[in-house]
Order: structure tokens, then sequence, then C-alpha cells
């Protein structure tokens, strides 16, 4: 923390300003080089938080970390209000907390409901650029929630896909999903489940689902599977003997097998431990990730507070070099 900084006082780096200096091109390094960093052993994340309140539904938390290749330090705040679209507010609500890890200094505070959504799309397409199939042709999206259209734009980015099919729960909420598609310049189809199975070459799941959404038998050989939705304990997203014929991938491996997609294969003994290679390994190079075309890999994206920490500090740098911050003492 420069003296310049500590003479100013805290920053504070609004929503609207990180959509103004966060991009997704920056969300993708910054989450890469976090989940390097992870494999390294040089960042960790510390025990997750999450709990019901008590009061309005809601589920209340905390992710927090430390990265000592960024030296970033502090947490994440919030959960999820499942009456505040009626309120006009989003669902996910969460604020970033950065420290100065040389004196424990608070430093910023960054609106954290925009870069959840960029560092997680940035999560699915790193596992796409590492994992797919360089020739994927289709895109398959189950959900259609208000995450899935970053994720829709994020994964575009990673191969030169021709098509977009997508399956949801509510098909009246498709039409986000689909304009997105139309302003990208990709044909998109609404498609049963099994259908989309049978042609998308990258999957991505994102949805709040409680249940297998796609069947193992479903999947084609040479699919890349991003699972998105699933973070919390029961949470599902795809049928667990899945798990059994694809290479498994992770952002974290502690928390795939406790609140990931993992959970239901490792409870039900399908997999170990030791089958799940975290996706910062495939980025090291110290483990290799598709090996062949007829590969089926899936990527169990958890979500990690080292992410929002990683996405929050270079918000705040860029905002301050670009003077968008505020400041205040404490």
């Amino acid at each position: 923390m420069s003296d310049s900084q500590i003479n100013k006082g805290v920053s504070v780096i609004s929503e609207e300003v990180c959509q103004q200096v966060m991009g997704r091109a920056n969300a993708f390094t910054a989450v890469e080089n976090v989940f390097s960093a992870m494999a390294k052993k040089t960042a960790y994340n510390f025990p997750v938080i999450r709990e019901a309140i008590g009061h309005a539904d809601a589920l209340y938390g905390f992710k927090s970390g430390f990265d000592r290749d960024g030296m970033v330090l502090g947490l994440k705040s919030g959960g999820y209000w499942p009456s505040n679209m009626a309120k006009g507010l989003t669902n996910h609500q969460s604020t970033v907390i950065l420290f100065d890890p040389d004196t424990g200094k608070l430093k910023s505070l960054v609106g954290g409901n925009y870069l959840t959504a960029v560092r997680t799309a940035a999560s699915s397409a790193i596992s796409i650029a590492y994992l797919a199939r360089k020739d994927a042709k289709v895109l398959g999206m189950i959900g259609a929630g208000h995450q899935s259209t970053f994720q829709l734009r994020a994964a575009v980015e990673q191969r030169n896909f021709e098509k977009v099919v997508c399956w949801n729960l509510h098909p009246e909420h498709i039409s986000n999903l689909a304009a997105v598609a139309e302003e990208l310049g990709l044909p998109f189809e609404s498609v049963t489940r099994e259908e989309l199975c049978a042609q998308a070459d990258v999957i991505i799941t994102i949805t709040s689902a409680f249940e297998a959404l796609i069947e193992k038998d479903w999947i084609k050989p040479g699919t890349h599977i991003a699972c998105m939705g699933t973070d919390t304990k029961g949470k599902q997203e795809v049928d667990a003997k899945l798990l059994t014929v694809a290479k498994v991938f992770t952002d974290e491996l502690a928390q795939s097998i406790t609140i990931g997609e993992a959970q239901h294969a490792i409870a039900r003994k399908l997999i170990q431990q030791s089958d799940i290679v975290p996706i910062g390994e495939v980025i090291n190079g110290t483990k290799p990730g598709r090996t062949s075309a007829e590969d089926i890999t899936l990527f169990d994206g958890t979500g990690v507070g080292l992410q929002d920490l990683a996405v929050a500090s270079l918000a705040a740098e860029l905002a301050e070099a670009k003077g968008l911050a505020t400041y205040f003492k404490l």
C-alpha cells in the first residue's frame, strides 16, 4: 500500500465503475493467474462460511483467501436473496473487501455483483480454452438466467462456434440469451436437453438445480462440459455416473468434492478424489488436459474466493489509475 494511497484513504469502486474498467479479457487473465497460483500452492482459499440466516429465505456467507503471487488479501461477503428481483435488485448481492497484506489496513471496498458474473464466466471460458476440442462448433447452454449471458459472451471468444443451442426450465426466459446470440451473429435454437447433448461440442450448465439435468448416455465422445451452477451441498446438474466416463477437472479440489458437482460421485464412491485434477495444473503444464479428440472432459466450477479477490484487486487498480475511484477515511 503506497504512501499516496494511505494519505487518500480507503478506495471505493462502485458497480458502475467495475463495469467500466473490467472487461472479459482482464477477468480471464486474472482468474487464469490465480488458478495457476493455487496449483503452485502460492495462493489459498480460507474455509467458506455459507449459512441460511433465517430471514427472507436468504443465504449469506464469506469467501476469503490470500494470493502471495498477486499480493491480494481479502474477502467477498454476500449471498442470495431470492425475492430481490421483485424489488428491482439482482438476487445475488456481494461486496469485496481488500486489505493490505503488509499491514492489515483496509484498502478497498469493491462492488461484487458484476465482478462475480464476469469471474464465473471467465472460469468456464478458461476450461473451454484448455480442455475443449479446437474444432468445437456447437455451444450448448443449460440455463438461461442472468449469469448465462455472461457465460455465452465469454465462451464464444474461446472457439469458432457456429451455433448456440439452449434449454431452460422456463422457456419464456430464453429470449434474453437468444438476443445475445443474435447480437454475436450466431444462429440460436431452443431444444430439448437430449437434443442439446446430441448437437453440442461444448456444454455449459448454469442453473440452480438439485437434480441431474443431463444423463451420462446423452453425452457424445469429445464433448467438453463446464458445470458452473453447483456450489452448495445438495445441488446437482449432471448424472453422477457421467463423472466416471469423463476426465474431471475443477477450480478447487476441496470444494469440488464437498459442494461442487463431484460431491455426488464422491459420496457414491463412483470416483475418488485423486481422479479430479485442478485446472491450475493444466494451466501450469504439470498435468495433461484433453489427450484425444474422443475424451469427454468435465470442469467442476465451484467458484472460489480467490477468483473474486483477483478480479476485485485488478478492478481497484484500474479504477484508481483512471481516477474513477472515490476515497474515504475511517
